[in-house]
């Protein structure tokens, strides 16, 4: 099976990581994207090595995917350590592993700490838990692979306590761009559903509480539900199997062919199959769909079960993001609610694209204005972005007539990553250990001698991604720090986008006229060129 180029790129950056000294590295692919086949083929690199392979997962399913995939994907069939059923004794240098069987001491006891010379963890957000940490220590001396959907912040600081690097990361918006994922469209329901009682318990909002808060909205929900769903194949995540239970009555009483599945449903391989084939419109569960199963037509997602951990809302909403161009899909379609809670910040569908919390918020907050009107989500988070920089730029503008008074060696850095601008430096966030330090002395003496005050800047991660930008952009021939606090200084804009050459050749024409600005040059309006 030939790999995407993404996964094959990933592949690649997993063994660099392990060739050069790392045992810990993570991999971070959106639902959809093919996770599985990708650890299958690193899993047969391995073994052609002559290594032997644990793949460890929390489900049932997800251990059967795993060994299905495995064998469809490069001929190997493995030994399974659940339960009744061991790996020790046989000849397949591929186990896929409960968790919950291999932490048991007894059975962790039975083998030797270099068993395995690989280990990779699907669904790698649940490793941080003791009993992942039981098994991984046992077998400490392993290279390990973590794999995981597109995870929060909170969690890749987690993950950053256990994992040495991110070997590779695709993003939700590289993959709808390069066409390997459904574009994505939200519609917010003008409808408010009062969340303010609703406790928390484990991180997370507490289920019970959703459903009591929930049960009033119900059936004005379903109303919402036939303008916009009537047409289309829906999956329903709701809190409680009851609450489950009770809408699937309520969709079919308004007209829609609802089914509803949960852990002790006898007959959901059959009600699955019958929602492939069309004989359903609407399938209902309650938190039972976010791992393992796969239905590529679906393409409307209703959330109902707000959450504050963004990898279980992104698990939601992956189970609608597949492609499907044989049934016409050409996007899904995503409902959000206006859920109001006075305490908690909640996942809403900008958690899906956005890295930084500013434009996040700023994302949601257009999207409530246009309640009632499907957005794209990529042009959403684009017009957010404007709408954040914008407002930065205005900021920065007080900040710096504020500063006029005083003169300045150096270029702040907030100055510098917006006259560049650079994004992904103005939302760096930290997630490993040494990228949470402060910044060394070395590296705040480099920054001065480059022409950046490091006073502002917090932390060691933050440090070395200016230098490197700095670095490259000497390469690139692009402006100085100090070119840009000259000319910045006297009005003109975004210098950082500028070539070296043309920032030095102005900068030596208002020297040659008494340091004044030539009088065909207005400064606000001056591109650079």
């Amino acid at each position: 099976m030939e790999l995407r180029p993404y996964q094959q790129e990933a592949k690649n950056a997993i063994f660099e990581q392990w060739d050069s000294g790392v045992l810990k590295t993570l991999l971070v692919l959106p639902t959809g994207c093919g996770k599985t086949v990708v650890f299958a083929k690193v899993t047969e690199e391995c073994v052609r090595q002559g290594n032997r392979v644990l793949i460890l997962a929390h489900r049932g399913e997800l251990l059967d995917q795993a060994a299905d995939k495995l064998k469809k994907t490069t001929g190997l069939g493995c030994a399974v350590e659940k339960a009744e059923s061991s790996c020790q004794g046989t000849w397949f240098r591929v186990v896929v592993g409960s968790v919950q069987t291999l932490m048991r001491e007894k059975r962790l006891s039975s083998f030797d700490s270099d068993y395995f010379d690989t280990i990779i963890i699907d669904e790698a957000h649940h490793c941080i838990s003791d009993s992942y940490q039981r098994i991984l220590q046992h077998f400490s001396g392993a290279h390990v692979l973590g794999v995981t959907a597109t995870p929060d912040r909170g969690d890749m600081k987690n993950l950053g306590t256990f994992f040495e690097s991110l070997a590779y990361e695709y993003t939700l918006p590289k993959a709808i761009k390069e066409g390997y994922l459904s574009p994505i469209k939200a519609l917010t329901i003008p409808l408010k559903l009062d969340m303010s009682d609703v406790s928390v318990q484990a991180g997370d909002f507490k289920a019970s509480d959703i459903s009591t808060a929930l049960d009033p909205y119900l059936q004005g929900i379903v109303e919402e539900m036939k303008k916009y769903c009537q047409d289309k194949k829906t999956v329903v995540f709701l809190p409680l199997v009851k609450t489950s239970q009770k809408f699937r009555d309520l969709l079919n009483k308004y007209g829609f062919r609802a089914a509803e599945v949960n852990g002790d449903s006898q007959d959901r391989a059959e009600i699955l199959k019958d929602f492939d084939s069309g004989k359903y419109n609407v399938l209902c569960n309650s938190m039972l769909l976010t791992e393992g199963w796969d239905c590529p037509s679906v393409n409307c997602i209703v959330v109902l079960r707000p959450t504050k951990i963004r990898s279980l809302y992104c698990q939601m909403v992956g189970r609608g993001t597949r492609l499907s161009r044989e049934t016409g899909k050409d996007h899904l379609l995503l409902l959000d609610f206006l859920w109001h809670t006075e305490r908690h910040e909640l996942c809403h569908p900008a958690s899906l694209i956005c890295e930084n919390a500013e434009v996040a918020q700023k994302m949601t907050e257009n999207l409530e204005k246009e309640a009632g009107i499907p957005v794209d989500i990529e042009e959403a988070e684009k017009k957010a972005s404007e709408d954040v920089v914008a407002q930065r730029e205005e900021s920065l503008a007080k900040q710096l007539a504020e500063m006029k008074r005083r003169k300045k060696k150096l270029v702040d850095p907030l100055q510098f990553e917006m006259s560049i601008q650079a994004e992904d430096l103005s939302s760096y966030v930290p997630s490993f250990g040494w990228e949470m330090g402060p910044p060394s002395d070395k590296q705040k003496n480099t920054l001065e001698k480059l022409g950046i005050l490091p006073d502002q800047i917090d932390n060691a991660g933050k440090a070395a991604k200016i230098l490197d930008r700095l670095e490259k952009r000497k390469t690139e021939g692009l402006t100085t720090p100090k070119q840009i606090r000259f000319l910045e200084s006297r009005g003109f804009q975004h210098v950082g986008t500028w070539q070296f050459e043309t920032a030095k050749n102005l900068i030596d024409r208002i020297a040659g006229n008494g340091w004044r600005i030539p009088s065909d040059i207005v400064p606000q309006e001056y591109k650079g060129a």
